[in-house]
């Protein structure tokens, strides 16, 4: 005899299974019924059905998302809606906002600098004010996430927003509303005339804007008397393939192949230089270092192989893999990996990797540091399978992984003691240096209306030195004896001096402090004096 509780249980699984087999026919694809698709497909239907209890359907799926990529290559990756906005704006060249360079001091908005002819600026915010509140919400005083405070700034081209300011002399809070408008994102750094006839550029990454602001740079360097050029690439991670080639082509004579692409399912394609560049004279040499990738090795790659120039520093990341975005419907999107990049010598820019080990693949930079090669050049050995010749000199160079430079730099790893290592990790150095400059603007500005004097002759006061130490100290961070402490204030100071030209003037002023105690710039410079 057959209980009825028995009957209850067949009954409820046969119509679990009726329900299975009804929804699953709903996505029958035209294939076999045993290929993975299918197979897939079940799985999916299986769980979102029939699951004892309830399952979020589509993290469930963006989680198989992620499991299939993470058994590929580093890179095939995958990202929210969210995440392909974040990552896309500083390539695509611009967000929409209120056009404020800014910073936290403690728990306050800190404007550094408005943007030039941004909206901010428009309506009257200068460098110094503070922002307090955004439309009539404190955002001082109550500790909000920083991601929080930019998501309440930013806003579709257009809208306003009312902000509550507080500057320094003014007794009552200031009120503005603001007109968000597309805000540029700059890829070039800095750009100035380093000595005599010699213009850096520096490139932080390669985005739809690159190209131009590349061209515009180079114009007003050669109007300074510009006439050769070291272009600093390092940690740059790359970005558009397609600025990439612009950059390379305006270097290299007609003709000239800047990389090629292969991959199992995609044909090789090449891109070659049209001729028609704008610096295809003067001497170039390209500063690399362990985290100069993707496109930036491209263009390393490129001029090295055409003996256009000479690269100086370390070896470079070495990603060489291509990736083409697959958008999906809700706006989330795969990039998924299709082919190598090539060097015009035929070099695969690459390193070697093992599918779904993305541990060992970070662990890089730390093993080559193990290694001795971020520090001994003698600690470099290659095989003669990796050997390549340059196309026009022959001269030797290698494959293996990322480009080899032609000068080797060193890494100096005592110029930054772990006493400076800590005080910059909990901030110190940044937020004591914001305090100085906000409470000094004025009479910084008076006393050193040109940047070349003040570079030439300003000194960090001890008083600021000393500020730093002291909540050093409050936070538990101290040197552990004199000889540290003695080592550390130079390159503070050094630093402190940059940051505070950056703070009045802009990035190229800070490379410029900066870049006088650099020895790869050095090497650069050093090179193309000969």
């Amino acid at each position: 005899m057959i209980k009825f509780n028995q009957i209850t249980r067949w009954g409820i699984l046969s119509l679990c299974l009726f329900v299975f087999s009804h929804l699953s026919a709903q996505f029958r694809p035209s294939t076999k019924d045993d290929s993975p698709l299918r197979k897939l497909q079940y799985a999916e239907v299986a769980i979102t059905n029939l699951y004892v209890d309830s399952v979020d359907e589509k993290k469930l799926v963006e989680d198989a998302i992620r499991g299939m990529l993470e058994k590929l290559d580093p890179h095939s990756t995958y990202a929210t809606p969210k995440e392909v906005k974040e990552l896309n704006e500083p390539l695509n060249g611009n967000f929409e906002g209120i056009g404020v360079q800014f910073n936290m001091i403690e728990d306050t908005l800190l404007v550094i600098q408005p943007v030039t002819n941004g909206p901010s600026e428009k309506i009257g915010i200068i460098a110094g004010d503070r922002i307090v509140s955004v439309n009539d919400t404190a955002i001082a005083g109550v500790k909000m996430p920083k991601e929080e405070i930019m998501k309440r700034l930013r806003g579709p081209k257009g809208t306003k927003v009312k902000l509550g300011v507080v500057r320094q002399g003014i007794k009552d809070q200031l009120k503005f509303t603001v007109t968000r408008d597309k805000i540029p994102v700059k890829s070039v750094d800095a750009a100035y005339i380093i000595r005599p006839g010699i213009g850096y550029i520096r490139i932080g990454n390669f985005g739809a804007t690159t190209h131009q602001e590349f061209l515009e740079s180079l114009s007003k360097l050669r109007k300074a008397g510009m006439v050769d050029l070291i272009l600093d690439l390092q940690d740059n991670g790359g970005g558009y393939l397609k600025a990439a080639v612009d950059i390379a082509n305006e270097f290299l004579q007609r003709g000239d192949l800047i990389v090629y692409t292969e991959g199992l399912k995609v044909p090789r394609m090449e891109y070659k230089a049209d001729g028609r560049g704008v610096f295809l004279s003067g001497k170039v040499v390209v500063l690399v270092d362990g985290f100069t990738a993707s496109a930036a090795e491209i263009v390393t790659g490129a001029i090295q192989d055409q003996d256009r120039g000479f690269v100086v520093g370390r070896r470079t990341f070495g990603k060489g893999l291509v990736q083409r975005p697959v958008d999906l419907p809700d706006g989330s999107m795969i990039r998924l990996t299709i082919a190598h990049y090539y060097t015009p010598s035929g070099r695969c820019i690459q390193k070697p990797y093992k599918k779904g080990d993305k541990k060992d693949y970070a662990m890089d930079m730390v093993n080559r540091l193990k290694s001795g090669e971020l520090t001994n050049v003698d600690s470099i050995h290659f095989v003669d399978s990796l050997k390549y010749e340059t196309l026009r000199q022959h001269r030797t160079v290698y494959g293996g992984g990322g480009i080899m430079p032609d000068e080797y730099v060193p890494l100096d790893t005592t110029i930054y003691t772990d006493y400076h290592r800590q005080l910059a990790a909990k901030s110190i150095v940044i937020q004591q240096n914001l305090r100085y400059v906000d409470n000094h603007r004025k009479e910084l500005k008076e006393c050193w209306p040109s940047f070349d004097e003040f570079k030439q002759h300003f000194e960090v006061p001890q008083s600021l030195i000393d500020t730093i130490i002291a909540e050093g100290e409050k936070q538990e961070i101290k040197p552990k004896d004199e000889a540290e402490l003695a080592q550390t204030i130079p390159y503070l100071s050094l630093q402190l001096k940059a940051l505070i030209a950056r703070d009045i003037w802009d990035m190229s002023e800070y490379y410029s402090v900066v870049n006088e105690s650099s020895e790869m710039v050095r090497k650069g410079l050093e090179v193309i004096s000969k």
